[in-house]
């Protein structure tokens, strides 16, 4: 990660990342309480011919990984899950300007995370109910927090990879004025 300093701007504040990840997280709880009180388990509801609302656990991470550990994995995958979630709140509030583009993809993760971790530590488990398939080939089940991690992760890295900063573009349009 660069060099990162807390903003002097006036106004800035991490507050859009924060308000994204309270609004993931709520939309997530929400919908995991309407899918474990309206669907039946592991009995799919047909949407598509190829989606269904399934109602599944995942005592595991992603794709179900170490879901048949013993038990040993809930609270490693909370811990891990907690310490990722504080290294992004700090890593909000220490965005140099230049860095905004990064508000909205880590709002995203750090909802996505939150969300798992209330399952993970309150169930044991996390809840998953979309269920994305083509003929008998079934994606892992997956819920509202997976997605927003997925499309966070994704827009991070295409910040990574395309944003230039703020500083680089100003610098370059007086450059090109100036010509």
């Amino acid at each position: 990660m660069p060099e990162q300093i807390p903003s002097t701007q006036p106004g800035y504040r991490p507050w859009l990342g924060l308000l994204i990840a309270v609004a993931i997280i709520l939309l997530d709880q929400w919908t995991k309480h309407i899918a474990v009180t309206e669907l039946a388990f592991r009995s799919p509801y047909r949407v598509t011919a190829w989606f269904d609302w399934m109602l599944t656990y995942n005592t595991g991470a992603a794709f179900s990984f170490l879901a048949d550990a013993g038990g040993w994995q809930r609270w490693f995958l909370a811990a891990v899950a907690a310490a990722v979630s504080g290294f992004i709140v700090v890593w909000l509030f220490r965005l140099a300007p230049a860095d905004r583009g990064l508000v909205v993809p880590l709002g995203l993760i750090l909802g996505g995370g939150v969300g798992n971790l209330i399952d993970r530590v309150s169930l044991g488990y996390v809840v998953d109910f979309i269920s994305w398939h083509y003929r008998d080939w079934y994606w892992p089940a997956f819920n509202v927090a997976d997605s927003a991690i997925s499309v966070g992760a994704a827009a991070w890295l295409w910040v990574a990879l395309t944003d230039r900063s703020v500083a680089e573009v100003i610098s370059s349009d007086e450059t090109a004025q100036r010509e």
